[in-house]
């Protein structure tokens, strides 16, 4: 019998690790976009290259939210574009599920699969991404 883990259980292991290097306590987010079982690119939640981390700073609070930072999904789109690396019909791993504004965002790079760990409560934003075919799967990872 393998031990080996499933392809979703190894790829959701790495974008927890890629949570770890993010820049605001109030939440650790990571993402991986991946294309035929590899690895294109990664992101976490943080500010913008260049500019002071909440870690550092504070939070910068509008309704609730903190906007000083980038989501890691973003990050993970961005970073691609950056490099010249196209995510068209690629998945993305995120540890929770993406909010309106990150599910508009997959859905125009071309991303055709979203695996999710943790619930993050955006009717709107699996609304958007049911309407565009775009495949959306929570996975927990077994515990041990």
């Amino acid at each position: 019998m393998s031990t080996r883990p499933s392809w979703d259980h190894y790829f959701m292991s790495i974008a927890l690790q890629v949570a770890k290097r993010s820049t605001c306590d109030r939440a650790h987010v990571g993402a991986i976009v991946v294309k035929d079982r590899r690895i294109l690119t990664t992101g976490y939640n943080g500010s913008p290259a260049g500019l002071p981390h909440c870690d550092d700073v504070g939070h910068l609070l509008v309704e609730g939210h903190c906007v000083r930072t980038l989501h890691a999904e973003q990050n993970a789109i961005i970073q691609a574009a950056y490099h010249g690396v196209s995510v068209q019909d690629s998945a993305i791993y995120v540890t929770h599920q993406p909010c309106l504004t990150c599910a508009k965002m997959i859905i125009n790079a071309g991303i055709r699969r979203v695996v999710y760990a943790g619930q993050y409560p955006d009717n709107l934003a699996r609304q958007f991404l049911a309407e565009a075919g775009v495949s959306l799967q929570q996975f927990t990872l077994p515990e041990g």
